[in-house]
């Protein structure tokens, strides 16, 4: 039953989630949406370039499984809103999508600035302020660098990386934000192998990234600097068959067959061993030398490289929201969704869909109580 006069919602945060929240409201409520940004901007570099929208796992509990902070507060937003719900929204905006051999969901497009068009064409009732929101006053006043605006419910989605100040003020809690699904700075100096990758890890002149490490920091988002990491390079191999089948190919040679040349060089050199040297000469000693280090490949970590999808691990308490509705269980008609929560999930299109899920369950909130009377 419509109102006679609508309710507004402030949606502070013009990102995937504020903006989901955004298009599900319109038609109910008078939306605007601030950010002192240019709205779903933050959608642009995500995949590439080319969008991962979301992961092709239609069970919320084997979704959960792919967020180190926030699985089980998950359970009850995936159920209400999954990946194929996903998928349904994006196709009904316009945005047909398609599965990658390795499940993760992109346009059909290709393109981030497409989907972004897209979307923005589908918020045509919503309201976008181009202002910093400084404050929320009680009675839900919004208080911009600019100006003064009212609301009846607010919507908080600013992301991973600001307006924590804001939320403070209200009286939350703020798990110390740290960067993970980034590269990593080793104390060890791989300039002369950057660019080599294997096994998902790729060397860079400043340590290592790459899917794997990608992962490592995200599961290790927590842990102080510095730590130690130790990789398998190669697995089980028979080196010494390799050197009895190859007795006059060079040792760097023979380790081409499993890694990298250069990696392989840059190991031996490491042992001080002569890379040119050949297999017949090799002894067990050194043999033994080499299978441990490839087996045992171990770096030193001092700190985080800025180069993944820049996603923070921590934000608002988990504990401070009702996860069947992400309304604040401190200030009736505040609601949260999207990264400023302490949720934060792998590569691979899961924190697109953190923002769309918990999006939807906040919008359904905001509309069971604006019309339960």
């Amino acid at each position: 039953m419509a109102q006679e006069s609508k309710s507004s919602v402030a949606v502070i945060g013009g990102g995937p989630a504020g903006c989901m929240c955004a298009y599900l409201l319109q038609d109910n409520f008078e939306v605007t949406v601030f950010d002192k940004s240019s709205p779903l901007k933050t959608l642009l570099p995500t995949g590439g370039g080319r969008c991962n929208l979301a992961h092709a796992e239609y069970d919320f509990k084997e979704l959960a499984k792919n967020y180190p902070r926030g699985e089980k507060f998950l359970y009850s937003v995936f159920s209400k809103f999954s990946t194929a719900d996903t998928i349904d929204f994006f196709e009904k905006i316009g945005v047909p999508t398609y599965v990658q051999d390795d499940m993760r969901i992109f346009p059909l497009s290709n393109s981030s600035k497409a989907v972004r068009e897209k979307f923005l064409h589908s918020l045509k009732k919503v309201k976008f302020i181009k202002e910093e929101v400084l404050r929320i006053n009680e009675g839900f006043s919004i208080v911009t660098n600019s100006g003064r605006y009212n609301a009846d419910y607010v919507v908080i989605s600013t992301g991973g990386h600001s307006s924590y100040d804001l939320i403070k003020f209200l009286r939350h809690n703020i798990i110390k934000p740290r960067p993970a699904l980034t590269g990593l700075k080793t104390k060890e100096d791989f300039s002369s192998i950057s660019g080599v990758s294997v096994n998902g890890i790729l060397f860079t002149h400043k340590g290592l990234s790459g899917p794997e490490i990608y992962k490592i920091s995200s599961l290790r988002a927590r842990e102080n600097f510095p730590y130690k990491l130790e990789f398998d390079l190669t697995g089980e191999i028979d080196m010494q068959k390799e050197l009895n089948n190859y007795p006059h190919k060079s040792i760097k040679n023979v380790l081409s067959d499993f890694i990298p040349k250069s990696l392989g060089e840059y190991i031996l050199n490491h042992l001080n061993i002569n890379p040119d040297e050949k297999s017949h000469r090799i002894n067990g000693i050194v043999r033994d030398e080499i299978i441990f280090k490839l087996r045992h490949f171990d770096v030193t970590v001092e700190g985080t490289v800025p180069d993944g999808e820049v996603v923070t691990s921590g934000g608002v308490d988990l504990k401070e929201i009702n996860p069947k509705t992400m309304e604040s269980k401190l200030v009736s008609g505040i609601y949260f969704c999207g990264e400023v929560m302490d949720i934060d999930g792998f590569c691979g299109g899961f924190n697109l869909q953190n923002c769309w899920s918990g999006a939807y369950v906040a919008a359904q909130a905001v509309l069971d109580k604006a019309f339960s009377c």
